[in-house]
Order: structure tokens, then C-alpha cells, then sequence
């Protein structure tokens, strides 16, 4: 089928901003969807018929309309956060055509100049602002799509709480067109000025000295986290993640999760990176939610049970970390069967009685084995000594393809 449908961008400077492609398109369209501030900034020359986005938004009225002349109006790059990217899951590409206009992050590098290419982008458009903490690094530069006119103050307000109030806030509203306008401040001495809902916020971050460093290298400070004392341990945790191996776009199940660090540490490994954290215990749920949020990926899913009960169901996982209940009936069972082929299954032991069933699943389904002993030197007196953990014992296996 050829292009029936065509997604244009517009800018703030309107129709008149447009290349001559997007003016036929607009034109020749016999239906022209959209929202209402992008249908105002059509003439009246456009005679094909308006129609609102539906509410709550769906695709679904569009769809309907495959293999008559539609355009659908987007701000700015339709494929950067828009409905273009939207489009592009649910129909094949010779079916569409999208032409773009520069992003309001595109301008705002042009405003602020700073080479895109060095500038990390992101939105808090219907999104958790909790997201930025996974991207908080003294000396990073941030380009943030808002989702409104507070979202400026409530990022200020998490800049502090994080370490990060010397940061330089820079809001560009109305990127591109007559009504543009900066308003520049410290989130430390943010004083919530009136900001127009279309804006985006640039941001110089700035940590304070005693800011914790938290690198997106596995191995988090254990205080990171929020905990009952049910939490893999630093090294531990960073031999284990090793081991698991984290790639962009893959999913991860945390089962027994506990406080949630090795999936959490999992998803900070790269954005496309997901985890379903499965935990039956209602305080320890608690505390994943807190982390998650906390250490910046809201996204981490709860699944709130105990396995493998609560694995029905559920996608199936590139990769598997057991760090409880390895002996209870049919959790590795399951999990082994659930793993993708090529997945890697990661479960730790602490008692002779976990470590013992380890030992036995691996004489049927192979994998190595890992002891791992860590010590720390403590007082002792006048002196110092070293004080051994309890030894874990690490079993690592990978899913053969034809398994």
C-alpha cells in the first residue's frame, strides 16, 4: 500500500515554518488530525476536515482511516518523544510519511550552545521526574522536556534533594516562535517564577562536594539503598551483574528481590534495559518502590508475589537473578523453563541447604560454580583484623538455544 499517511511537524512559527512537502500534504489531506494548540496554527486554506486527538488518547481513529489522504499534526520532530514513533510500532514504514521539524531539543542546542551530540535528552512529559536521577552526574548537560509550567519548579526541588542545588537551570518556553522567551536561575535559589506549560528546561548539573558518586558501574555503596539487611552486598552485587551481563533492550527477573538493588542496578546498566522484581514481602515492596525511585528508574515493574506462583504469566526473561528461595519447590524449575534460549540464570546461596540444591540442579543442567569469599578489615582492639562474610555461592548457567 502506498503512503496514505502523512505526519508533519510544525513549529511554533506555524505553517509558515513548513517546507513545500509538508504544504501539499497538508493541502491534498482530506482529514488532518491533531492537538488543539497544532490545528490552530493552520489557515484557513487547509480545507481538509479537523479533528481532535481522542481523549484518552489512542491511535485507534487514525487506524481507522487506512487508505485515505490523512495527515496527523506532531510538534516539532515527530519520531523525538512524539506520535511519529507511536505510528511507526503499529503501521509498516511504506505506509507513512514523516516530515520533521526541528526538535525543541534541536533548538534549544542551537539557544544554549551546546553540541547535541554531548547533551543527554530526555522527558518528564507523563513520565515519572524521578527518571532524571539515574541521569545526575556533575558536569552533565541535560535537555528535559517538560510535561508543564511546574515542571521546572519540581525539578529544581529534586536538583536539591539529590545534591545537585548549585546546578544552572536555563527554561526556554515557546522554542521557535513570536512568544519565546529564557528564564535562567540555580535550582537552589529557584523561586518558581510563572512558566508557560510549553517549555524545556537545560540543565548545567553542578554536585555539591559531599554529593555520593553514583556510578552506572555495578557496585552501588550499600547505603544507596533503603534496606532490611535482606540486600546483596556491594562486591557481590558487582561480581553478580557481571556475570548477568546486562545488554541494551533486555529484561531482566529479580525473584526475591528483597530491596530491589540488582534489578535496579540492571536497569541504570542502560535506559532500554527492564526488570520485573518479584517480592512477596509487603515492607520489602516498600523499599523497592523507594530505591527505584530513588536511584532514578521508575520504570522498574513490581510484581507482588512469591515465585513461582507469581511467574505465571509474566514475559519471558533474557536474563534471571534468584537471590531468595532457591528451595522452594519449582522456582528454579521454572525459571529455567520461562528463559529464553541464549538467557543467563544467575542464583546465589548463603546456607548449606540452598547451596546443597544449587549443587544438585547443576548436575542436571550443567553450569558453573563460584564460591565468593570477602573480607573486611575491622578493629580488633588496638589492632585491626579481617572480618569474613558469609560465604556465597554463586551458580551460573546459560540456556543452551536449543533447549
Amino acid at each position: 500500500m502506498a503512503s496514505w499517511l502523512t505526519v508533519v511537524g510544525i513549529g511554533e512559527d506555524g505553517f509558515k515554518g513548513l517546507g513545500k512537502n509538508a504544504r501539499h500534504a497538508l493541502l491534498r489531506a482530506s482529514r488532518i488530525i491533531g492537538g488543539q494548540r497544532q490545528l490552530d496554527l493552520l489557515p484557513v486554506c487547509i480545507r481538509g476536515e479537523r479533528q481532535l486527538w481522542s481523549s484518552p488518547f489512542s491511535l485507534d481513529p487514525v487506524l481507522a482511516l487506512r487508505g485515505e489522504p490523512v495527515c496527523v499534526l506532531a510538534s516539532g520532530d515527530p519520531m523525538f518523544f512524539g506520535v511519529g514513533a507511536s505510528l511507526a510500532r503499529k503501521l509498516p514504514n511504506d505506509e507513512m510519511l514523516i516530515l520533521p521539524a526541528p526538535s525543541s531539543c534541536s533548538l534549544a542546542a542551537a539557544r544554549m550552545g551546546w553540541p547535541l551530540q554531548d547533551v543527554v535528552t530526555l522527558s518528564v512529559v507523563a513520565r515519572p521526574i524521578t527518571a532524571l536521577n539515574a541521569q545526575l552526574f556533575n558536569g552533565v548537560r541535560l535537555l528535559v522536556l517538560s510535561n508543564d509550567g511546574k515542571s521546572p519548579a519540581a525539578i529544581a526541588t529534586l536538583l536539591r534533594e539529590r545534591g545537585f542545588g548549585a546546578s544552572r537551570l536555563t527554561v526556554l518556553e515557546h522554542l521557535g516562535g513570536a512568544a519565546e522567551r529564557r528564564i535562567e536561575g540555580v535550582a537552589n535559589d529557584w523561586n518558581n517564577p510563572v512558566i508557560a506549560d510549553l517549555n524545556l528546561i537545560a540543565i548545567e548539573c553542578i554536585a555539591e562536594p559531599d554529593t555520593p558518586r553514583l556510578s552506572r558501574l555495578a557496585g552501588l555503596p550499600d547505603s544507596t539503598f533503603k534496606h532490611d539487611g535482606q540486600l546483596t552486598k556491594r562486591d557481590v552485587r558487582a561480581i553478580t551483574l557481571a556475570r548477568l551481563a546486562p545488554v541494551p533492550g533486555e529484561l531482566m527477573w529479580d525473584v526475591g528481590a528483597g530491596s530491589g538493588s540488582i534489578g535496579i542496578e540492571w536497569m541504570r546498566a542502560h535506559p532500554s534495559c527492564r526488570t520485573l522484581a518479584i517480592e512477596a514481602d509487603e515492607s520489602r515492596q516498600l523499599l523497592i518502590e523507594h530505591n527505584r525511585d530513588a536511584l532514578g528508574v521508575p520504570g522498574l515493574q513490581l510484581i507482588r508475589g512469591s515465585a513461582p506462583q507469581a511467574l505465571a504469566g509474566l514475559e519471558r526473561p533474557d536474563a534471571i537473578f534468584i537471590g531468595g528461595g532457591v528451595t522452594r519447590e519449582g522456582v528454579l524449575d521454572t525459571c529455567w523453563a520461562q528463559l529464553k534460549p541464549g538467557g543467563r540464570l544467575i542464583a546465589n546461596a548463603v546456607t548449606l541447604q540452598s547451596e546443597m540444591t544449587l549443587m544438585a540442579w547443576r548436575e542436571q543442567h550443567g553450569g558453573e560454580l563460584t564460591r565468593i569469599h570477602i573480607a573486611q578489615a575491622q578493629p580488633l582492639g588496638d589492632f585491626d583484623t579481617w572480618r569474613q562474610a558469609l560465604p556465597i555461592t554463586l551458580l551460573e548457567v546459560t540456556k543452551p538455544f536449543d533447549a
